[in-house]
């Protein structure tokens, strides 16, 4: 299987550089895996394609500003430290630029120098690990100094930061948004509540290896990044009950697929746990546990088309997406939405 074989073509303009003024007014293509076929609607009808019973899992991370502008210490240079994953309290792992000149031990001052670092040793794919220093709580300087870390192929500046989390965030530690989330409205979700349907969340920090192109042409050479993930004893519990009653569990995107299957056992049952995931869903893979996804719009040759494509099948995959281009849909983080049932 090669990478090449999960390629689009896919005009610049369609890549959506803004969230659309009402979130759930986005469109949403309907893909029924049984019949094969396409239907068109708007995300604020996707009550109607749920049923009593179903399980909606929603991620409830939330997005922290984790991209800092400073300056070494000992010089002018800009500097910029894009914060991945905690550690501990003053320790994380990091992208730094200008990397070849940010050697070990260099201090970077942020701000009025509330808020300092220092750079540590290589921890691979150009990943650091960096040392904070301050004085107070780091989430509120953080807060203040920090930056909303878009995706590298959104060019516009996003006026409104809370565009870019979900109406239900509650967790800090993503560098990036669990995009299928973005089109829910709290009025949406009391509807769909109002159905019968149980919403249940789970917790998948999301990491900027999510936006990594995959740099293999053999597929099955490609090594995931990780990322933290956590699922309650109620969620595992509420899950499992809709499963034995006969209803479906329906994952809000790919960070929501990739925890349920990471925690299902063979017969689908969720188990409730924490820890990192790697866990790569490609065609041939065998889902245990989602019955359904609610997703975007991927990138060519990306990990996240694979994921879908394993779901629904690669030919079908790439047919909907040359109809969603030929339909002029909105695509990938701010762009138009996809049930696959």
């Amino acid at each position: 299987m090669k990478t090449s074989d999960f390629d689009y073509e896919l005009p610049e303009e369609l890549i959506a550089q803004s969230p659309l003024q009402q979130r759930d007014s986005s469109r949403l293509m309907i893909c029924d895996r049984k019949t094969k076929s396409r239907t068109h609607s708007q995300f604020f009808h996707i009550v109607d394609e749920l049923e009593p019973g179903d399980v909606l899992v929603v991620n409830n991370t939330r997005v922290i500003p984790a991209r800092l502008l400073g300056v070494k210490k000992t010089g002018s240079a800009v500097c910029e430290v894009l914060l991945l994953s905690r550690e501990t309290d003053d320790i994380w792992q990091a992208l730094v630029r200008p990397g070849r000149r940010l050697k070990e031990g260099t201090r970077v001052m942020f701000g009025n120098g509330e808020l300092e670092c220092e750079v540590g040793a290589q921890l691979g794919d150009g990943v650091r690990r960096v040392r904070f220093f301050y004085q107070g709580i780091f989430e509120e300087i953080l807060d203040r100094l920090g930056v909303m870390p878009l995706p590298p192929y959104i060019h516009e500046q996003l006026k409104d930061p809370a565009r870019y989390q979900t109406v239900y965030a509650k967790h800090n530690g993503s560098a990036a948004a669990p995009t299928a989330g973005l089109h829910f409205t709290n009025e949406l979700l009391d509807r769909i509540k109002e159905k019968g349907v149980d919403v249940v969340p789970v917790l998948l920090h999301v990491g900027l290896g999510t936006f990594r192109p995959v740099s293999e042409e053999d597929v099955e050479k490609h090594i995931m990044h990780t990322e933290y993930y956590s699922v309650s004893q109620e969620a595992a519990d509420r899950i499992n009950r809709a499963k034995t009653e006969g209803h479906r569990v329906i994952a809000v995107g790919t960070t929501c697929v990739r925890t349920l299957e990471t925690v299902a056992d063979e017969n689908g049952k969720v188990r409730a746990q924490s820890g990192t995931t790697d866990i790569f869903i490609k065609p041939g893979y065998c889902f245990k546990a989602v019955d359904a996804i609610i997703t975007n719009f991927h990138l060519p040759q990306s990990t996240l088309l694979m994921l879908v494509s394993a779901f629904m099948g690669r030919e079908e995959a790439l047919e909907a997406y040359r109809e969603a281009v030929q339909m002029r849909y909105r695509f990938f983080s701010f762009g138009d939405a996809m049930f696959i049932k």
